[in-house]
């Protein structure tokens, strides 16, 4: 009987066979771009690497400082003004007030500056400023009355003379001529005060009339 020969298997694949498909994109990148992205990847990113998220773009407005601004110098001043005392005396007080201060500047000055009567009188002018702002807005008129008591009162240690009354009488009445400016300049002072102080409380009681 004649036997068939049989073909040894083919040793790797055909010619003719059909390659293989290409293989997908990975994870689907590839077609979940969209095609406005190609062109953002084609700009240029700016120098300093990639951007932050969250952070400020260069460009745009930068936030606003949460610091704040030192205050100027006008407005420092008037808050420690502020904060300073405020005393409201009445019109005996402000007569006890400034004449016992006045008798104790002319004790220093006698110990300290061998009884000088330019310092005694210099320092009169801040006692007759005090005593007008710190008098409350009833007995404001006793300030100005009260200033020149106060500089009489404090002239007693400087005064000079001898041991008698008369003495010391004539001493003070010595000292009260020749230091009238400066008398006169304390009471202008307080006087000066007042009538502000006086202006001002006219005009808000105007203006609480008007509202009312």
């Amino acid at each position: 009987m004649e036997q068939h020969r049989t073909r040894p298997p083919a040793q790797g694949t055909r010619r003719d066979t059909p390659p293989l498909p290409p293989l997908p994109p990975q994870g689907g990148r590839e077609a979940s771009r969209e095609p406005g992205r190609e062109s953002d990847r084609k700009q240029p990113r700016p120098a300093g690497g990639p951007a932050r998220a969250g952070a400020p773009r260069s460009g745009g407005p930068r936030p606003a400082s949460t610091g704040r601004r030192p205050a100027p110098p006008l407005e420092r001043t008037v808050r420690t003004v502020r904060r300073m005392p405020n005393p409201r005396l009445t019109g005996l007080g402000g007569g006890l007030f400034s004449g016992v201060l006045m008798f104790v500047i002319g004790c220093l000055d006698e110990l300290l500056f061998g009884a000088s009567l330019t310092v005694y009188s210099v320092l009169f002018l801040p006692v007759c400023l005090l005593t007008a702002l710190w008098v409350r807005g009833g007995d404001l008129l006793s300030a100005p009355v009260v200033a020149p008591i106060a500089f009489a009162v404090g002239l007693l240690p400087l005064s000079e003379g001898g041991n008698g009354i008369g003495a010391r009488l004539m001493g003070l009445v010595t000292a009260l001529a020749t230091q009238v400016g400066w008398l006169y300049a304390g009471t202008l002072v307080a006087g000066a005060v007042i009538l502000a102080r006086g202006l001002r409380r006219a005009a808000a009681r105007r203006q609480t009339a008007n509202r009312r």
